[in-house]
């Protein structure tokens, strides 16, 4: 029987069993005890990486292991507290292929970070920022950013006079706001290694709508129970939600690529390129979180030093 064209397409899709063999590679994943991220530390280990579950809960974190395989190890690191992130960066000591910022709270009820930032911004963000800028000096090939198709929502901007929301704090206006970011330090982060002459590749991807934990959190229960169903009738599994950030962390890109699902409207389907809003886009917003980002946290530009 001759294979129509409809099929060829759907066995050419790229998923996990098309990644190159990763023997050698070391690659870290905030987040990794549970969905997409543990996901795809089980697709990144089964291909031979070393795989680093950085994650809050050691014994979470040991449990998410063992499921792994391969060569894995875990760590503590908490994005909420900006002392966690330090101590995770002191005790890094050797070279890091990948680093995957997949860590994240979403459409959470107001509370602060233990520095005290709005979570969802300090968390996605500010905690990311700064452990990618400690650890920058240790990156051999890329950073890979799990953003999200809401930083179209909300309003669509950083509140650069108040970051944190203190005049108007909403779930949903505080997580689009903390996933544009995740956009705009990619963004940043890859004009600023090309102006190092850094071969290091800056990239995001987003895992469209996805069946794991991140929803049960919400602050409005309607707004929970709409999730759980959506979850059950429209998303896909947390495997196929994993797809765009191993495309991300293994397929030959361009620097400052957004990766995410090619069905309708981006909420399911096989990893692709996809695009971001104008205010992703704007390189001057950028630059200026990029300033903000480091009054906040106190981090610099990671490559100003080097590694002996």
């Amino acid at each position: 029987m001759t294979e129509t064209s409809a099929a060829r397409g759907k066995r050419a899709k790229w998923n996990a069993t098309h990644l190159p063999d990763l023997s050698g590679r070391t690659a870290v994943i905030t987040g990794a005890n549970s969905g997409i991220g543990l996901t795809a530390a089980q697709a990144l280990a089964r291909a031979g990486a070393h795989v680093v579950l950085a994650v809050r809960d050691l014994g979470r974190g040991g449990a998410a292991a063992a499921t792994v395989g391969g060569s894995t190890e875990v760590r503590r690191l908490d994005l909420a507290d900006l002392d966690s992130v330090h101590e995770f960066a002191a005790g890094w000591d050797r070279p890091l292929d990948v680093l995957i910022n997949n860590a994240g709270v979403m459409l959470l009820p107001e509370r602060r970070t233990k520095q005290g930032f709005e979570m969802q911004f300090g968390t996605n963000h500010l905690g990311h920022f700064a452990l990618t800028n400690l650890l920058l000096p240790y990156v051999t090939d890329r950073v890979v950013t799990v953003a999200s198709a809401a930083h179209r929502m909300g309003d669509g901007r950083i509140d650069f006079e108040d970051v944190n929301l203190t005049r108007g704090y909403g779930p949903q206006r505080a997580y689009s706001q903390s996933k544009l970011a995740n956009l705009l330090f990619t963004l940043e982060l890859q004009r600023r290694l090309t102006g190092a002459g850094s071969g290091v590749r800056a990239l995001a991807a987003h895992p469209g709508w996805s069946a794991t934990n991140l929803q049960n959190h919400a602050a409005n229960p309607v707004v929970r129970v709409l999730m759980r169903t959506g979850n059950r009738f429209l998303a896909q599994d947390d495997r196929a939600g994993a797809l765009p950030t191993l495309y991300a962390a293994s397929q030959d890109l361009p620097g400052a690529a957004y990766v995410g699902p090619d069905g309708l409207g981006e909420m399911r389907g096989a990893p692709t390129l996809v695009g971001r809003s104008a205010a992703a886009s704007d390189p001057e917003a950028a630059r200026r979180l990029w300033t903000l980002s480091e009054e906040l946290t106190g981090v610099r530009w990671g490559l100003s030093t080097t590694v002996r």
